[in-house]
């Protein structure tokens, strides 16, 4: 288990928290070309590395049902946590521990194939991945605490859940031999949720079904670093 990997996932969320205890973001357009680009790149991850890497080292013939589930499933996490993985806000006075819970569950599932065995290239771009669309997300989350009923030591104990989550599930993968023994089934399902989220963000960051010359570039750039990290 590598332990940069580790500190990579809690710091990502972590710089999430600073961002918005120094410049006091609330759900800005340069949020959203921060997840436009993170999005792109998760996109692009996606088909030029993970895909790759599961189907060629692949013996179920039915790993596309993983994938198609992976997507399923996040359309169900997002049903909870209210689309906060691609930039939704909604001001309340009242934490849904619901977007918690929903969020700590994707995290963990995005973590356990990091612990796995998965080729050098892959691995470091799903890390990379993981992080950029960690630390919008975080930001967004830890808005929506600082914002509503509750004190700023809750708002950073809830915070450090989410951030723990991560590293809990390479833990997990690294330590479990059934998950190990089905690696390609859980990247294929972290995929059809990356597949989710990554389509969401692009969609949904135009207004009026257009995009900005910014989220083009965004959108540009997340693809030719994810290319280029080959």
């Amino acid at each position: 288990m590598n332990l940069t990997t580790l500190g990579l996932l809690f710091a990502s969320v972590i710089a999430g928290a600073i961002v918005v205890e120094i410049f006091k973001p609330k759900k800005s357009r340069n949020i959203q070309i921060l997840l436009t680009f993170s999005g792109a790149y998760l996109l692009a991850v996606s088909v030029l590395h993970l895909l790759p890497e599961i189907f060629h080292h692949n013996t179920n013939q039915n790993i596309g049902l993983f994938i198609l589930g992976g997507f399923l499933i996040q359309i169900l996490l997002e049903y909870f946590s209210q689309g906060i993985e691609h930039g939704h806000f909604h001001k309340s006075n009242v934490i849904p521990f619901s977007v918690l819970i929903s969020l700590c569950l994707h995290a963990l599932l995005e973590g356990v194939p990091l612990g796995g065995h998965l080729h050098h290239h892959a691995h470091n771009a799903l890390l990379t991945g993981i992080v950029l669309h960690k630390m919008p997300v975080a930001i967004v989350l830890m808005t929506l605490f600082l914002q509503s009923n509750i004190s700023k030591t809750r708002a950073y104990f809830y915070l450090l859940l989410f951030a723990l989550m991560a590293p809990l599930g390479v833990f997990a993968g690294s330590l479990f031999t059934t998950l190990a023994n089905y690696h390609n089934e859980v990247m294929a399902i972290v995929i059809g949720i990356f597949l989710h989220i990554s389509t969401t963000i692009l969609f949904e960051s135009s207004e009026g079904h257009k995009f900005s010359s910014q989220k083009i570039l965004a959108i540009i750039v997340g693809s030719v670093i994810a290319i280029f990290s080959i």
